[in-house]
């Protein structure tokens, strides 16, 4: 089986992030996408809640199908002794240790492309999990049709204010999850 592994913060999960999903999964040649949950920012950026995350991408992969699923396989590797930060090829190596004969794809933006030099053993993610690279506004390289600008940040900025503009970039059931537990300074927009 191939998994495309999909990782972010998800810091909220997006519209965005599920039309890359189900572009995944319509246009390459992959079994299943599991979203995966950055457990803690390698840089130090404050995100929600690790749980309140997974629980937001549990509902925006309930849509999307049985082909996609969450996993916590950052959770896994933070436990794992001598853990430092959240390196990618570490995560890579962890899942294809777990799920041994699954062939894994790792999903990023085309603005990713210009960073590689910064990522940590970058030749071993691409062999371990070969890109599949989503074309992103201002960045060249991508494949096929170019995913919307939506930002998780601006989406803060916007739940922050109460604006009811968040209402079309987040999907419905998350945006009731973040007013239900108040997240991003959001009790709900009257």
């Amino acid at each position: 089986m191939t998994v495309a592994i999909f990782g972010g913060s998800f810091n909220p999960v997006h519209a965005a992030h599920q039309l890359v999903a189900l572009y995944v999964l319509e246009t390459q040649l992959v079994d299943e996408l599991w979203f995966v949950p950055t457990y803690e920012h390698p840089f130090g950026k404050p995100l929600a809640g690790y749980d309140h995350r997974v629980a937001m991408c549990e509902l925006a992969a309930l849509l999307l199908g049985p082909r996609v699923r969450v996993s916590r396989a950052e959770q896994e590797l933070a436990q794992r002794p001598g853990f430092v930060s959240s390196r990618t090829i570490d995560l890579l190596e962890m899942i294809a240790e777990t799920h041994p004969g699954e062939q894994l794809r790792f999903v990023i933006g085309s603005d990713i492309l210009a960073e590689t030099d910064k990522w940590h053993r970058w030749d071993a993610v691409a062999e371990a999990a070969p890109p599949i690279v989503i074309a992103r506004p201002g960045h060249p390289g991508g494949h096929g049709v170019e995913m919307p600008d939506i930002s998780a940040t601006h989406i803060r900025e916007l739940l922050a204010r109460r604006d009811p503009a968040a209402s079309a970039l987040v999907p419905r059931a998350v945006l009731g999850y973040i007013a239900a537990n108040g997240l991003y300074g959001f009790p709900g927009i009257s």
